[in-house]
């Protein structure tokens, strides 16, 4: 009996030893709650961690207090969801986090450097805030934090926009550094992007094509950075995107100079050839100033900018004032707006004999015709429709005569003509 008692009073005591270890009691420097497994440990002044924290922990707050080093101190936390390690004296991510991570926050510390061993293995972290720090480089490995959505670099001293972020994030806070530049394919593959925030750094102009493969996104803050708003070769491509971007831009570059965003306004569709009407107007316009001007011109010129005639010869440029009447055809309907049926219009070009006389040859003929042909407006047909306007100058040259062939004076007319009188008289007679 007494063996029993014996037995039962150190199974008793081992209980009382072992069982608050396994049982994991909170820490008194503490607040528990779950069952113990999450765990507020925030503002205690704590150096070291507080005794008693079991393993199976699944939250785990260490906020405001002194932490200098907490490498490999927490790797035995294998089923930890949420560490917040912010407003400490660390200098680095603590190595060796456990792979079990969602969310991991370490603010205000004297982190210089993000290191690739820093989040290389983090597979299932969600959350990664390492905002307010003296951050200068992040460095991350391409197709590593598969499933992190939300990345806070913010408040830090980046200079460049970091590469390889994962490509499933879909927010990106960026903003109080000090970028200056994106690098070539940076934010290329970043397709689930929907918030982006850039304002506070030191931005003068967006690379080209930097933000055309973000299609998802839904916010992006640029205001008070430095834009270099008289680069007119840099600066042109972010107020073009933020024109087109269904994105809502907060802080608009260059948005105190309305002149530079109306010289970068999409220009209008300019009237191609399909576009009879402004033909019409063009080639009015010259009828009137062929008019103003009759003896003076040396060339045959149309003026709308789509008509230009080749100079002609000096024999047909002596000629008369050449006219281009516009057509009063009736328009045909288009899938581009309404047309102007086809004409086709051949004028003949002569030159006069008078002033002329010194460069015609006596032996030749004293008139070079020449035949202008314009083509205007639609084809019935318009989905046969040429390209563009088109006017041809085409110079008839004159027949060559005989090499023995005479062109007979004016005596020799008037000795046949008496000759063919007399022969007349003669037959009546």
């Amino acid at each position: 009996m007494e063996y029993q008692i014996l037995n039962t009073s150190t199974c008793l005591l081992v209980l009382l030893v072992f069982i608050p270890t396994g049982l994991g009691i909170c820490p008194s420097s503490c607040k528990c709650s779950g069952n113990d497994r999450n765990v507020d440990c925030s503002g205690r002044n704590l150096t070291v961690l507080p005794q008693g924290l079991q393993d199976n922990l699944t939250y785990l707050n260490l906020s405001f207090n002194q932490f200098v080093d907490l490498d490999h101190q927490l790797t035995r936390f294998t089923n930890l969801r949420t560490l917040d390690i912010s407003n400490n004296w660390l200098k680095n991510v603590p190595a060796h986090l456990p792979k079990s991570l969602w969310e991991l926050y370490a603010t205000n510390n004297n982190i210089k450097v993000l290191q690739k061993l820093d989040t290389a293995y983090q597979w299932n972290l969600r959350v990664l805030d390492v905002s307010r720090n003296m951050v200068e480089r992040a460095v991350l490995i391409n197709n590593t934090l598969s499933s992190l959505k939300f990345l806070n670099l913010s408040s830090n001293k980046l200079w460049t926009v970091p590469t390889n972020m994962p490509y499933n994030i879909e927010t990106v806070d960026l903003s109080n550094n000090f970028l200056s530049q994106i690098l070539p394919g940076t934010l290329v593959r970043l397709q689930h992007l929907t918030s982006l925030y850039l304002h506070n750094n030191k931005f003068s102009y967006i690379p080209d094509k930097a933000f055309d493969q973000l299609s998802q996104l839904q916010v992006v803050t640029l205001y008070n950075n430095p834009w270099s708003c008289s680069d007119n070769q840099n600066i042109p491509y972010v107020l073009q995107w933020v024109q087109g971007t269904a994105a809502r831009v907060v802080g608009a570059p260059c948005a105190d100079q309305p002149r530079l965003w109306a010289s970068t306004t999409p220009a209008m569709a300019q009237p191609t050839a399909l576009d009879s009407s402004p033909m019409i107007k063009g080639t009015k316009a010259a009828d009137r100033e062929a008019s103003a001007a009759a003896p003076e011109s040396t060339k045959v010129t149309k003026t709308h900018k789509q008509f230009k005639a080749k100079e002609v010869t000096p024999l047909a440029t002596q000629s008369h004032p050449v006219l281009f009447p516009g057509t009063d055809r009736p328009l045909l309907h288009s899938p581009d707006g309404p047309q102007e049926a086809a004409a086709t219009r051949t004028i003949h070009v002569q030159d006069s004999t008078e002033g002329n006389a010194s460069l015609a040859p006596a032996t030749g003929s004293s008139t070079t015709p020449m035949t202008l042909s314009i083509t205007s407006g639609m084809p019935t047909n318009y989905s046969k429709m040429p390209q563009s306007t088109t006017a041809t100058l085409r110079k008839e040259e004159p027949t060559p005569s005989a090499p023995d062939a005479r062109v007979p004076s004016r005596a020799s007319r008037w000795e046949m003509g008496l000759l063919l009188y007399l022969a007349a008289l003669h037959a009546v007679a």
